[in-house]
């Protein structure tokens, strides 16, 4: 593998022979079987295990008499996450804080992490946008038939039934195009603010790539918060009773 970060060579160095063995065994040949493990992968991991250090601290370290650092930025997600999905879903919407949370927190750690020098943004790999649009898409879809049962499918059919014909293909087209909107829009920033942090970086070490750093910030921090809430308002459709 080329340009292997140095995490990565790492669990490559301890996990090659079980990965493959892994892989061999869902009958999927590793393109490179000395190096299994990609960088967006072990990013990925990387966030994973820091997400549940972090979840476990939180658990372990509870206090009302004396709440620490990480109970407190706990409290603020907690109470960003509960007041935006309160004002978009509305009634019930508590059911959903946990994958909310965890959404929001891993898009927000995979955008920022390619911020920190030897590291990548793996939300600048293709494929990681794309698991987490299919992800959204499955789990709006679960609780509106859980919801909605069998009604679920009026909000395919439109307002009038005599063109319900009509409507259902545009529906379910404009459904999946929901997946192909998340991903890009996620993929495209991300892998723009790399690719341009990087060649001005290459180009003036000191001074004006400040500036794209701090553009970097900005776009991670929208970027997760526009995913989040567009996860928000397709829950919203799909659990709504008014279809």
């Amino acid at each position: 593998m080329l340009n292997q970060l140095f995490v990565t060579k790492a669990l490559n160095q301890v996990l090659a022979g079980p990965v493959d063995a892994l892989l061999r065994a869902v009958h999927v040949a590793p393109a490179n079987p000395a190096a299994p493990i990609n960088n967006t992968f072990a990013m990925e991991l990387l966030i994973f295990v820091v997400l549940v250090g972090y979840f476990l601290a939180i658990r372990t370290s509870l206090s009302v008499e004396k709440p620490g650092a990480f109970q407190h930025l706990a409290e603020l997600t907690d109470e960003f996450v509960d007041d935006q999905s309160s004002q978009i879903i509305g009634h019930g919407h508590e059911r959903f804080a946990s994958f909310l949370t965890a959404l929001v927190l891993f898009i927000l750690l995979s955008n920022l992490l390619g911020l920190v020098p030897g590291f990548e943004s793996p939300t600048a790999d293709v494929v990681v946008p794309l698991g987490l649009a299919i992800s959204v898409f499955l789990y709006y879809h679960y609780h509106g038939i859980r919801v909605n049962g069998f009604g679920y499918i009026k909000q395919f059919l439109g307002p009038v039934w005599w063109i319900s014909w009509l409507m259902l293909p545009i529906e379910i087209i404009s459904h999946f195009a929901r997946v192909l909107s998340l991903t890009v829009r996620l993929y495209a920033n991300m892998f723009a603010g790399d690719l341009l942090t990087l060649a001005f970086f290459s180009l003036i070490p000191v001074g004006i790539p400040l500036v794209f750093l701090g553009l970097h910030l900005g776009v991670a921090v929208i970027q997760a918060y526009v995913f989040f809430l567009l996860a928000c308002i397709y829950l919203s459709m799909a659990v709504s009773h008014d279809h």
